[in-house]
């Protein structure tokens, strides 16, 4: 089994306490998102679990933690973006904290381990007006596959395959 941690919320930003803890315990409770009265235990335990995929823009909280995951197979999706607090304002600064904590989570992990995404892609006049559009985009993802080149296996390995 793949365990996504999670689409749905940041765990390693918010919950990386709360799934430690049901890592120790080997199990935890899914409540049905469309019946809320069904909930499903379910076993997480090394010998079920195939890998772990953390989803995060913000995997500082687990730095400490990770030793905690101990025989799981695991890696992270990354998501950094371009965007200021104007359309991310619970993300802390790209530049400053974001991109070091890339380079460090992929330096105790390996390349192969923290995978980076660019999500969402977003196009609408506010972006042309105050981004410049498209181009903004392609700016960043010129400047930001660059500096996270040497710490991440980037695909497309270009970023003009991407625009």
């Amino acid at each position: 089994m793949v365990l996504s941690a999670s689409r749905r919320t940041d765990i390693p930003n918010y919950y990386s306490e709360w799934f430690l803890n049901r890592i120790k315990e080997g199990f935890l409770y899914v409540r049905n998102p469309w019946d809320m009265h069904q909930v499903s235990e379910i076993d997480i335990s090394p010998s079920v679990v195939d890998c772990i995929v953390f989803w995060t823009k913000n995997p500082i909280p687990m730095f400490g933690k990770l030793e905690g995951l101990g025989a799981y197979q695991y890696y992270f999706q990354f998501t950094l973006t371009g965007y200021g607090a104007d359309m991310e304002p619970n993300v802390r600064h790209k530049k400053d904290v974001m991109l070091p904590a890339f380079r460090e989570l992929s330096e105790r992990l390996g390349k192969g381990k923290v995978i980076w995404r660019y999500d969402p892609i977003l196009f609408s006049p506010y972006r042309l007006l105050f981004f410049l559009g498209k181009y903004c985009h392609y700016l960043f993802l010129q400047v930001f596959i660059a500096s996270l080149i040497s710490s991440s296996k980037v695909f497309p390995e270009s970023s003009k395959e991407i625009i």
